[in-house]
């Protein structure tokens, strides 16, 4: 009996390093990436050192040189302003009322689009598809002089309107390829049970349409996070303006303190480097739902 416990041993400390065998392809794939990481981390991490450095040695070092004294106070300096959480509270209210609109919105015409036959379903679906190709910022003037007619200019609700009109098009299209792929057989069982359509929805093609909900409120809501160019024409206030705005308080028309703008931008992008931490899961499992027929 010991004798073959021993070869037993034996052959499983053999066997062992035989499975973690290193190969070439495996070398070069963990090169690859180990390479692919420094080029992404690079301009991240050129945005935390130059944010770490006071005008002065900003202007005479160089730029991919470490700090000579690191200015911590830029933080302080931001944080202890008012006006910095005017931004991120305007930031936080638009992104989280214009997604959570979205979502449902969405979510209630791709079950539509997907599940219910109507005479106008294709037709519709093909006329909301075709609004993907319409460039956003060609509707700039147009949604300017609305949003001045009707009152809203300078509003955070004069962002929410287009951020979720842009949004609905590929939100729909994802999740209407999502929500068909999930089994008739629920819908059916439902219907048996005198369920209508709404509550079909709500209790079975919503929550199954998890990860393609998670994947249109990310997407959306990181695309709403860093938005300039229409938060920048449709406010005029720190009081209405949002957190990529507020690097316009260190810049004058002569000089810029470019360290404090990094470090706007540094505070304004780790949210989004968390969320995508702990989503990106999620967003490719909705990206890549519907591409597959099972």
């Amino acid at each position: 009996m010991r004798a073959s416990s021993a070869n037993s041993m034996a052959t499983t400390v053999e066997a062992a390093p035989a499975g973690r065998r290193i190969t070439i392809g495996g070398v070069v794939i963990a090169v690859l990436a180990i390479f692919w990481l420094f080029v992404t981390a690079t301009p991240f991490l050129f945005l935390i050192f130059t944010s770490l450095k006071d005008q002065s040695d900003y202007m005479s070092t160089a730029s991919w040189e470490l700090p000579k004294r690191w200015a911590f106070e830029n933080y302080g300096m931001l944080l202890g302003n008012a006006t910095f959480y005017h931004y991120l509270f305007n930031s936080l209210l638009v992104v989280i009322v214009s997604t959570t609109v979205i979502v449902i919105v969405s979510s209630m015409a791709s079950f539509a689009f997907a599940r219910i036959q109507f005479k106008l379903s294709k037709p519709l679906f093909g006329f909301v598809v075709a609004a993907l190709i319409v460039p956003v910022h060609v509707t700039l003037v147009p949604i300017y002089l609305m949003t001045k007619t009707m009152g809203l200019y300078d509003t955070t609700a004069a962002l929410m309107g287009p951020y979720i009109a842009f949004a609905l098009p590929v939100s729909i299209f994802i999740l209407t390829e999502f929500m068909r792929q999930i089994p008739k057989e629920l819908e059916e069982a439902a219907q048996l049970d005198g369920c209508g359509p709404f509550k079909i929805f709500w209790t079975i093609f919503f929550p199954l349409s998890g990860p393609g909900l998670a994947t249109v409120a990310i997407f959306n809501g990181i695309m709403m996070w860093n938005e300039f160019i229409f938060a920048y024409v449709l406010t005029s206030t720190p009081q209405h303006r949002t957190l990529p705005l507020a690097i316009w308080d260190f810049q004058s028309q002569y000089a810029s303190n470019i360290p404090m703008m990094l470090a706007v931008i540094t505070l304004t992008s780790l949210p989004l480097v968390i969320a995508y931490a702990f989503g990106q899961e999620r967003i490719i499992k909705g990206m890549m739902a519907g591409s597959v027929k099972g």
